[in-house]
């Protein structure tokens, strides 16, 4: 396949309500063909390991590429000159920054919008949202700007607004906003990273302030706090937001998602830490070991690996550094790997970088 075939076979893919084993395996196998094939740092690392289209036929042995190989090698079938957006991860000064490589953001786009469709705006076509996150204009490399900004264009109402500025939270904007929902009755939205909504709450309980938000409303919260704010535990942060804003905590929906894959995961509320997390049937999700790559029993702590066949230009299979276990509906997210996993990512790491440096 060239890539507007893969382009055309994904946007039909993605549009099903559902997929069996046999058809996500047929187009996992077809991008693998056709990222081996373009992607010269990816088919040096699946040679190294013996995975090649000729050998590899199921999806779940197609080789996961270390997280971190973002920051080091360029990922992409497509020359970098005609790279439609470039998306970096999050870093501190100084840091190398992880790059994502799209020739085109229209799958992108139709994944992050039929996933957050279906599993945060609930039926609703509109709601009125206050983004705690800055515009793409602020950030024109996050990929969470732009999925914020694409939430807000395609299911926000006219009067939604990003509540960040050059000088941080706009405070007494969104007190306004929240007034008026509470006043009109209308459902309100708040979407943003982790980390904004603690100074909020921290300002929120100062002030001795205190909304009841109309029944439909919801939270959305991204990111973790990555030193970014106070640390607050998951029961913590969620009981706040619930009290703070009168929302349930069914209604507090974290998104999982990272700017080395195209696809995002929801759970259902955070009644419960953790809260099951689950994604769209084009993107497949193992907990492996990260020495050998092999799935762990279920209910076994491991290392997610996600296989994301939205993310078509780059690398579908992605290891990452979180911790989870499967469990029915989807996977528990445990945070960072720590002790016997963590060191499995960094020699797996090791290994990939020796191997692509060795043949370049």
């Amino acid at each position: 396949m060239n890539e507007t075939h893969i382009i055309q076979a994904l946007l039909t893919f993605l549009q099903r309500e559902d997929s069996s084993d046999d058809d996500f395996n047929q187009l996992a196998l077809e991008i693998f063909a056709y990222q081996f094939a373009h992607n010269s740092p990816y088919r040096r690392f699946a040679t190294q390991r013996g995975r090649t289209p000729l050998t590899v036929k199921n999806w779940r042995n197609i080789p996961a590429i270390p997280i971190n190989a973002f920051k080091d090698l360029t990922l992409s079938c497509r020359p970098t000159d005609q790279i439609a957006e470039i998306f970096m991860t999050s870093g501190t000064t100084g840091t190398v920054k992880g790059r994502s490589y799209h020739s085109t953001l229209e799958v992108w786009k139709k994944s992050m919008l039929l996933n957050f469709r279906r599993r945060f705006m609930a039926g609703r076509d509109r709601i009125r949202m206050g983004i705690l996150f800055p515009d793409t204009v602020a950030m024109p490399n996050s990929s969470l700007a732009t999925y914020l900004k694409l939430a807000l264009q395609e299911c926000g109402t006219p009067d939604s607004e990003v509540m960040v500025g050059e000088h941080g939270l706009e405070t007494n904007r969104l007190f306004t906003a929240l007034e008026q929902a509470e006043a009109g009755g209308e459902p309100y939205a708040l979407l943003g990273a982790s980390y904004s909504f603690v100074p909020l709450l921290d300002n929120m309980q100062r002030q001795k302030r205190r909304f009841a938000l109309p029944a439909g409303s919801r939270i959305l919260d991204t990111g973790g706090f990555k030193g970014q704010s106070r640390e607050m535990g998951a029961e913590e942060f969620y009981a706040s937001l619930s009290h703070a804003f009168g929302i349930p905590r069914s209604h507090c929906i974290n998104m999982y998602g990272m700017t080395e894959i195209s696809t995002q995961f929801y759970d259902a509320g955070n009644e419960r830490c953790p809260p099951v997390k689950s994604g769209p049937h084009w993107i497949r999700t193992r907990v492996v070991n990260p020495l050998t790559g092999d799935d762990v029993p279920d209910g076994e702590v491991g290392v997610l690996a996600h296989h994301d066949l939205a993310h078509f230009n780059s690398v579908s299979a992605l290891l990452t550094e979180d911790a989870g276990v499967m469990v029915p509906g989807g996977f528990h997210l445990l945070g960072r790997a720590t002790g016997a996993d963590a060191k499995g990512c960094s020699l797996t790491m090791e290994a990939f970088l020796a191997s692509a440096q060795a043949q370049s």
